[in-house]
């Protein structure tokens, strides 16, 4: 039962409910009708016997009897007897045992081979000094054969009306909870597009699932606000730290332009240039998926040589590479063209190469490759370096997601969200907008790595043809 949908569940029950009603209704009243047919079979044979008194006439001193006695009106055999037992006039039924004794006015039962027989004695005297006994009998198979014949026919009819209760049962209950099927659809898509925009609307409606979707809704409009806030503030916080960064960076500079400062001096001095220039750019990246997920952010898209541009961001991180001891080899093919926006894609591969050169292994090597096929371009980065645990892989493009082992330099895992040049830090934020800008392009993005072996990163965008 715990595979089957709610539907179904419902329409087996309903069935089964419906089908023993029916069963129950169908015993009651085959069971009355029963009872009707037995007493309609006694109440013919007393009105036979009672009726038969008026075809039976005393003249000159001798009994006269009408042929009416003769017919089996009814199905009733009737018969007249002195009341020695003698046979006067009548007719009884083929075999019937004519020893039976006389009871008068007892309704008996009396089976003569596979016949069973009701049977009814009445006395009747036409003249003061003559008494008979008139005997009526009818078939009780008879009357019940057409019962068992209904109750047939009910039989074989039950599993039609079963399966015309179960498809009835399945439309009824795919309408009630068609209503159901629309909410999990809605809420689906919300997730699938990430659009907390998106209403159920069921409309106007009492019951509990009408009630059920605008509670949906009304937490949907209270997450999406809560979404935009929270937006806002990432944008707002953003936009203030860039003045007094701006400020410490400049102050740096006016410090180590002087002279006579001490090697010590310098050098702290220099690592505090690092350090903010390193935030300089995270909130820069921040900024930037803010404006995005306001849908703030300008991308201009225009037809590019991206094999050019794979070129040129491969010779840019391969001094990077180099001071780390890793090698980096590329096989670009030529002339490849797609349209996008120039700077995201630069920036695409330099935070897929930042992110290898990070936690690549020294003097280990990095693979860049690009190719294309019939509509579509593939690009991939491949380190040998720390690698990514099964743990931690589905999260690698959440924002600010740190493995726990990569937060030390003798961790095992890589850290996922690095687009920093600072080696020493990560923001967490190179990942989350690489799929930004795969999802700008209209393309798709994963990643497969074994600790301890290394990641790859493969993405595909379609590709422009070429005119």
């Amino acid at each position: 039962m715990k595979n089957l949908s709610l539907k179904q569940k419902l329409t087996i029950l309903y069935t089964v409910l419906m089908t023993v009603n029916i069963c129950a209704v169908l015993a009651v009243l085959f069971s009355l009708s029963n009872r009707e047919i037995l007493s309609s079979v006694q109440n013919r044979l007393r009105e036979s016997v009672t009726g038969a008194f008026d075809d039976i006439d005393w003249e000159d001193g001798r009994l006269d009897f009408d042929s009416d006695i003769l017919e089996l009106e009814n199905g009733v055999y009737l018969s007249v007897y002195d009341m020695d037992g003698a046979l006067l006039y009548g007719k009884i039924p083929y075999g019937f045992d004519q020893s039976m004794d006389f009871r008068d006015g007892q309704v008996r039962r009396q089976k003569t081979g596979s016949v069973e027989y009701y049977v009814l004695d009445m006395s009747y005297a036409p003249e003061e000094n003559v008494n008979l006994m008139v005997r009526g009998t009818i078939s009780i198979t008879d009357a019940e054969e057409s019962f068992r014949i209904t109750l047939r026919l009910a039989l074989i009819c039950l599993p039609l009306l079963v399966v015309l209760t179960a498809v009835l049962g399945y439309f009824m209950t795919r309408r009630t909870l068609r209503p159901v099927a629309h909410i999990t659809e809605t809420v689906l898509a919300i997730r699938e597009e990430e659009d907390l925009s998106r209403r159920i609307g069921l409309g106007e409606g009492r019951d509990e699932i009408y009630r059920l979707a605008s509670t949906f809704d009304s937490l949907l409009g209270q997450i999406e606000d809560s979404m935009k806030r929270e937006k806002q503030f990432t944008s707002d916080v953003s936009h203030e730290l860039r003045t007094p960064l701006s400020v410490i960076l400049m102050q740096c500079d006016a410090l180590l332009a002087r002279d006579g400062l001490s090697g010590e001096v310098r050098e702290e001095i220099t690592v505090i240039q690092r350090k903010a220039d390193s935030l300089s750019r995270m909130i820069s990246q921040l900024l930037l998926l803010s404006r995005a997920d306001q849908g703030r952010e300008k991308v201009t898209m225009e037809i590019l040589d991206f094999t050019g541009l794979s070129q040129m961001a491969a010779a840019e991180m391969e001094g990077i590479a180099a001071a780390k001891g890793i090698r980096l080899e590329t096989a670009i093919s030529p002339d490849i063209m797609v349209r996008g926006d120039e700077t995201l894609l630069i920036r695409l591969w330099l935070n897929l190469l930042q992110n290898a050169v990070t936690y690549g292994k020294e003097g280990g090597c990095i693979h860049m490759g690009l190719w294309e096929d019939e509509d579509m371009v593939t690009g991939y980065v491949e380190d040998d370096g720390i690698g990514i645990s099964a743990r931690d892989l589905p999260h690698i493009w959440e924002r600010f997601y740190r493995a726990d082992s990569s937060r030390s330099n003798n961790g095992s895992s890589q850290n996922n969200n690095d687009s920093s040049q600072d080696n020493n830090s990560s923001s967490g934020l190179g990942l989350s907008m690489v799929q930004w800008i795969i999802s700008v392009h209209k393309g798709t993005i994963q990643a497969v790595s074994e600790p301890g072996r290394g990641s790859r990163f493969t993405f595909r965008i379609p590709k422009e043809k070429k005119s």
